[in-house]
């Protein structure tokens, strides 16, 4: 299926390292990031998942639950998660705390067809496509807000990916958007629905216009709302 952004993200049930899911249920009334996996036992998922178990706090400051897929069974992840907890050093002791976040067992690839997250370029051992690095952020209201398709050779970058969802989450509550590489706290762009009579209201910090050659004054930089 095809999902662009804005559209309801479908609910599931599925097994996890956790017990059965059921997705939308789950999430309850946080967003969530729900990224796949090629396969289990392969280096860079492992580097991705003790990334992702780290910065757990960070998503949790946010609201965001994360989630991971891969496409072995969840004996296969528990086996996993242990190789990743040692990887990550995420416990002094290796095998009594709980991994932070569920994996998701799709060894019928049923969600990774339905999601479309399949790389037909990566072929696995079984002659059968793998699972790329999809990345889904949904939000609250169970609508997907970001998506990014990663081919399986290459990692993600987490730190981008919680950029994002700092714009998204700002964007939602302030009529700004966010320029280049911006990052928490630095100035946003107001968008070009705003009149100016609207600004002193909206922005009482002030608004500049940056002048450019077409003399349109469509560029108007403030600082980051609180």
């Amino acid at each position: 299926m095809g999902l662009n952004l804005g559209d309801p993200f479908p609910t599931f049930t599925v097994d996890s390292t956790v017990g059965k899911i059921d997705f939308h249920n789950w999430m309850g009334d946080s967003w969530a990031i729900l990224f796949s996996h090629p396969a289990d036992y392969t280096p860079v998922c492992t580097t991705e998942l003790a990334a992702v178990a780290k910065l757990v706090p960070e998503f949790a400051k946010r609201n965001v639950k994360p989630i991971a897929l891969s496409i072995d069974t969840v004996a296969s992840h528990n086996g996993w998660i242990e190789d990743i907890k040692a990887y990550g050093q995420l416990t002094a002791t290796s095998g009594d705390s709980p991994f932070p976040f569920p994996i998701i067992d799709d060894s019928s690839r049923e969600l990774a067809v339905k999601l479309n997250m399949l790389d037909r370029d990566e072929i696995g051992s079984a002659g059968l496509p793998l699972t790329c690095r999809a990345v889904f952020v949904i939000d609250a209201n169970k609508k997907l807000r970001l998506s990014i398709l990663y081919p399986a050779t290459t990692g993600r970058n987490f730190g981008e990916i919680l950029r994002a969802i700092d714009s998204l989450q700002l964007t939602d509550k302030r009529k700004v958007a966010t320029p280049a590489d911006w990052r928490p706290g630095e100035a946003c762009m107001v968008l070009p629905t705003v009149k100016d009579d609207q600004l002193p209201a909206l922005f009482p910090a002030g608004v500049t216009s940056i002048p450019l050659p077409s003399g349109k004054g469509y560029l108007r930089r403030t600082e980051c709302p609180e």
